[in-house]
């Protein structure tokens, strides 16, 4: 598979490309043929929504993406660690160039190429809040790479929280709103899960469920015994049978690698592809957008300006409608950029909160514990399933008393494991022996809703530019009281439930998030009905400017303890159809 990539809008070229077996015309652009009806910048979870569904629908486009194209020649989840130079054993070898990226486990000798370089692309903190900014990628796709798939819905739980415990927004639209679009993604993408019937969790569209192990359902019936509390599968954008050409998970492991056979969801062998084929889209390659470009007299964004990352040349590309997807801090970076004589302190900011309510999930509170290994026994090569369990919020639900201690809730990941006693006592055979008992363990995490507050948000830094001479963010992120309190009871609700479910050994840990969160950064240019208090009406288009949009977390009201991915993609269709009304009803917008 080839994705073609344009370096200069000056090139002319017609390239037939093949994705997923399906050949397609892309007509690159000529100067004398450089406007599109959409500009999307990224190619992730929502920027390849956006391209797919706005491309079929009969408009041109083009994804303007920072990285370079993927290919399953890419993919490493077969390769073995001994043909690697270093064996996947030298960090350090990482390290150099990729400081932060590389404290994200996935971001390694197999990897490390697809993420950015820390150096060359770097951004600011102050001394006293560090902040690990993980997982920035350039690659087609972005993080849908890489990411860990868990793929939840939000609730009216969610969406009308403030209205429950009295601290924020509301999101300016309910949960029946996208009750539909979850559906249509769900049955695109793929996900496995087991129906649970929760309000606060709703339940999806369903592909049939991975097995859990014996371990994580001995977890799943005591805890549900015990202290009435839900724990499911862990509800994941994995295949467990065909989807559009897509194979079921064969169980191999590292999906972080990449996925020859596609059965994880991948917007780099998914929802771009299918904008390709439509011959509408265009995929511009190696494109550093830092810039929104401006008409003022009618107060409409006409385009964007990038640096090519390979020449370092800079170009326009002129357009009906800018899409920004790039991913939270990197859209309002573009935003904070774009300052005009009208918008002194970042495009579409009149609100002044753009950059502000910086939000991402709390991930430092779990355990672990020993459970029996039922007689199993390990090997190196048995099958790995990919996904494991998720335990569903249950602090402060509806018909509940508020717990005293924080506001909002968390929800736990985690997954159980067999493996050799790698700590065996002992020397010669008795080592051997010792070595060969099994072990298997249980752990969990917790992931935690971040309130929305002032002074956790970015800024342009103007002391600092990246390689290509545009200014970085800097970064303010802290927790708050209402962060440490939740914390703390991720730690010991975790002990209360391996010790309900028979646990040996059993191991807590309640750290402060800083400097790693949990890379599910929001908030920054958020929804809501009130244009003076946010920066997007419920449909992500700025309340400013009316041809510009934002389709990734940075428009979340606030930050549930769900993944937010699933909801990205959700939110990005719905707004998207919205797009295609208000240009049928009004071409110019």
């Amino acid at each position: 598979m080839f994705f073609p990539s344009l370096t200069s809008p000056d090139s002319v070229a017609s390239i037939r490309v093949s994705t997923l077996g399906v050949k397609a015309k892309i007509n690159m652009p000529s100067p004398q043929n450089s406007t599109f009806d959409v500009l999307v910048v990224g190619s992730g979870a929502s920027g390849g929504w956006a391209a797919k569904r706005l491309s079929e629908a009969g408009l041109k486009v083009a994804i303007v993406e920072a990285g370079r194209p993927q290919s399953d020649a890419n993919f490493s989840e077969h390769k073995p660690a001994f043909d690697l130079k270093y064996r996947n054993m030298a960090p350090e070898t990482i390290r150099k160039a990729r400081p932060i990226q590389s404290k994200f486990d996935v971001c390694n000798e197999y990897t490390q190429d697809w993420f950015v370089n820390d150096l060359d692309e770097p951004y600011t903190t102050p001394s006293d809040k560090p902040f690990h900014w993980m997982g920035r990628l350039r690659m087609t796709g972005g993080r849908t790479n890489v990411w860990g798939r868990v793929s939840l819905r939000f609730s009216d739980a969610d969406f009308k929280a403030a209205s429950h415990d009295g601290y924020g927004e509301e999101w300016p639209l309910s949960y029946s709103d996208l009750a539909p679009y979850y559906d249509l993604v769900e049955k695109y993408v793929g996900v496995t899960g087991m129906a649970e019937g929760l309000e606060h969790l709703p339940d999806g569209q369903f592909q049939p469920p991975m097995p859990l192990t014996c371990q994580e359902s001995i977890f799943r019936e005591r805890v549900k015994q015990t202290l009435n509390r839900t724990v499911t599968l862990a509800r994941s954008a994995n295949l467990t049978r065909t989807i559009n050409g897509r194979g079921p998970c064969h169980y191999c492991g590292p999906c972080d690698r990449g996925c020859v056979t596609h059965s994880y969801f991948n917007a780099a062998f998914t929802t771009v592809p299918d904008a390709l084929s439509t011959g509408k889209c265009t995929l511009i390659s190696n494109a550093m957008v830092h810039k929104v470009l401006m008409d003022p007299a009618n107060n409409r964004a006409r385009g964007l300006l990038y640096v090519d990352r390979n020449t370092r040349q800079s170009h326009e590309l002129n357009s009906r409608a800018v899409i920004l997807c790039a991913q939270s801090q990197e859209s309002v970076r573009v935003l904070l950029n774009s300052a005009t004589r009208e918008y002194p302190n970042g495009l579409a900011n009149s609100s002044g909160v753009l950059g502000h309510y910086l939000t991402a999930h709390v991930r430092s509170g779990g355990g672990s514990g020993d459970f029996p290994t039922l007689g199993k026994k390990h090997t190196l090569g048995a099958p790995v399933k990919p996904v494991g369990i998720y335990v569903a919020r249950f602090r402060n639900l509806k018909g509940e008393p508020p717990y005293r201690k924080f506001l909002r809730g968390f929800g736990y990941e985690g997954e159980s494991n067999l493996d050799f006693n790698w700590k065996a006592p002992g020397f010669g055979e008795a080592y051997k022996q010792a070595l060969l008992e099994p072990r298997a363990s249980l752990n969990v995490t917790g992931f935690g809703e971040v309130l929305p507050r002032w002074d956790n948000f970015v800024e342009i830094d103007p002391q600092v530019k990246d390689i290509y001479g545009i200014p970085v963010l800097k970064i303010h992120m802290s927790d708050g009281e209402n962060e440490r309190a939740m914390i703390q009871d991720m730690g010991d609700s975790a002990g209360e439930m391996l010790e309900a479910a028979g646990a040996k050994n059993i191991r807590t840990y309640a750290h402060p998030s800083a400097p790693r969160w949990a890379l599910h950064e929001a908030g920054i240019a958020r929804m809501g009905a009130d244009p003076k208090k946010s920066v997007l009406n419920q449909f992500q288009q700025s309340h400013d400017i009316k041809n510009l949009f934002v389709m990734d977390a940075s428009g979340f009201t606030s930050n549930p303890c769900q993944n937010p991915t699933l909801t990205i993609m959700a939110l990005c269709v719905r707004s998207c159809d919205y797009l295609l009304g208000e240009l049928k009803r009004s071409p110019s917008l």
